[in-house]
């Protein structure tokens, strides 16, 4: 379903036209996981840089960057991120430079909304199933590993991050359990003791959410995976 496809994206609008931008984020921003906006190119690519979105949207002219110089900047950092261009120009050398920066889509204003939506929801194949809602309104990128909360990034260890993909794969595999013995076996090389584990549990919880994993006493480690 698309709606549950827009649910796990992070998108980043970058517009210097604040009536279009407030009239877009009240259009749409709910659609999805969470909706950010930026003024400009140098704000949109110290914004992408902080959250790393999963869609950009772009004007092209902006002042102090605009929405190409700032889409060839992304692209070094992030060669696969689809890009979407808005603008009120149609020139063949705007589209063409669009094109060369690796913009996906080009909009020309005023357009249509439906149209927007219906070319993310098209992107969905590219996606595949790379993330997944968890409680307390937490997203999980299965494939960068990367833990968000709305529109915070959590900085997770990469034992934490192991940990977590190890709870998600196991409400894939219809176990919903992770015993703590998997766990020591999985996340230390070295033997460990219960006190570490549960020292490690801690300091997890401490970072995201006492409610987001469960213990089930004397068996292991549990997490939901939110259905929309």
């Amino acid at each position: 379903m698309k709606n549950k496809f827009f649910k796990t994206l992070r998108v980043l609008l970058v517009e210097d036209e604040q009536r279009l931008s407030t009239l877009l984020k009240n259009a749409i921003g709910e659609s999805f996981y969470s909706f950010n906006i930026a003024n400009d190119g140098v704000e949109g690519l110290a914004l992408f840089k902080k959250i790393v979105p999963d869609i950009i949207i772009t004007d092209i002219m902006m002042p102090n960057k605009t929405g190409l110089e700032m889409a060839q900047e992304i692209r070094e950092l992030n060669a696969n991120i689809p890009i979407i261009i808005l603008s009120a120009f149609s020139e063949t050398d705007k589209l063409l430079s669009a094109i060369d920066v690796g913009v996906v889509k080009y909009f020309i204003k005023p357009f249509d909304l439906d149209e927007l939506l219906d070319y993310i929801g098209s992107l969905e194949h590219s996606f595949g199933n790379r993330v997944v809602l968890l409680k307390d309104d937490f997203l999980f990128n299965k494939t960068k590993k990367v833990l968000y909360k709305k529109y915070k990034y959590i900085a997770l260890t990469q034992k934490e991050k192991q940990f977590l993909s190890l709870l998600i794969d196991k409400q894939t595999e219809k176990s919903y359990i992770l015993p703590y013995d998997e766990i020591k076996k999985k996340l230390w090389k070295e033997c460990v003791s219960d006190e570490r584990l549960r020292t490690f549990i801690r300091r997890f919880r401490a970072k995201t959410s006492k409610d987001l994993i469960q213990n089930i006493k004397g068996e292991g480690y549990q997490i939901t995976v939110v259905e929309l």
